[in-house]
């Protein structure tokens, strides 16, 4: 099945399957090389990452690391440029990364080492294989209120029942994903949580990620038509994490693939308009290194698949 006729298949779906089917097989194939988001030129030095926009992508919140400083920052677009970073106002004080929007802008997450109660200490984590004192995750909510946001809320005990909870992403009905080390072999895998009014069901485990092949950062379309994530499995190299693609067909996920022309990087994100992928890899054109967002057109690099 063509590219274009991998997405026709599926009916009468919403924006990610348009929008992704828009080129041709021909344009498809025709990869452009990943791009340095425009405002990375002129933004402080340091590494920056998970960029989450609001629906009229005039607002993007994202993580900015600089030294031992760590936080969600935001910054606004006008007339077509965009503003100095500053930090979120729910920010700053806590070790808070990884934003993600919901599809309807009422509202984002992100992930933070707060305490779960006033006065408690900063959560521990786990990463790298190891423990990570004071680097530990828990998803927390902020609602849009009015032109500015509330007060930071942690998700409940049903989703954050660990204290190694990362990269979440946001389904069109709320459903949340997230990543945290298997019980067994403490790799990274992915679960998802089904939203249920005010509360989730008990997370479940995708099968994009098996306790053995390592899977982190996700990044998926509202109809869940299709997901976006990392991992440091073959054909990436040892040491590297390579973005890959998974579609939803029947219920169950396609075996992931990975995104062709292959794409080093980590923190994956999406356009509202689901065209762009955006992701951090590193960026070596001054004298120092640093984790950059970049971005590539989705359709450019999605494999053959059907």
């Amino acid at each position: 099945m063509t590219f274009a006729g991998l997405f026709l298949a599926f009916g009468a779906l919403p924006v990610s399957a348009a929008a992704l089917s828009e080129s041709s097989e021909s344009a498809a194939k025709a990869a452009s090389a990943p791009q340095l988001f425009q405002p990375e030129t002129t933004w402080p030095e340091g590494d920056d990452s998970a960029p989450a926009f609001t629906p009229d992508g005039k607002t993007v919140f994202f993580t900015h690391r600089d030294g031992t400083n760590i936080s969600v920052m935001m910054a606004t677009l006008h007339n077509g440029v965009w503003s100095k970073p500053r930090v979120a106002p729910f920010s700053g004080q806590w070790r808070d990364i990884e934003p993600a929007m919901a599809p309807d802008g009422s509202y984002l997450v992100f992930i933070s080492n707060r305490p779960a109660a006033v006065g408690g200490a900063p959560l521990d984590g786990y990463f790298g294989g190891q423990t990570q004192p004071g680097r530990g995750g828990n998803i927390w909510r902020v609602d849009r209120r009015g032109d500015g946001w509330g007060e930071p809320v942690r998700l409940p005990d049903t989703v954050n029942n660990d204290t190694a909870i990362y990269s979440p992403a946001i389904a069109g009905d709320g459903s949340i994903y997230f990543n945290r080390p298997d019980p067994v072999t403490k790799k990274s895998h992915v679960y998802r949580a089904q939203a249920k009014g005010n509360d989730y069901e008990t997370p479940v485990a995708v099968s994009i990620s098996d306790g053995m092949r390592p899977g982190y950062d996700v990044a998926v379309a509202p109809d869940e038509s299709f997901l976006v994530f990392s991992a440091s499995r073959a054909p990436a190299s040892t040491g590297h994490s390579m973005l890959f693609i998974a579609f939803r067909q029947n219920g169950a996920w396609s075996e992931p693939q990975a995104l062709d022309p292959h794409l080093e990087g980590i923190e994956a994100r999406l356009s509202p308009d689901l065209k762009t992928l955006y992701f951090e890899t590193d960026d070596v054109a001054g004298a120092k290194t640093h984790g950059r967002i970049f971005k590539v057109p989705l359709q450019a690099y999605v494999p053959p698949h059907g």
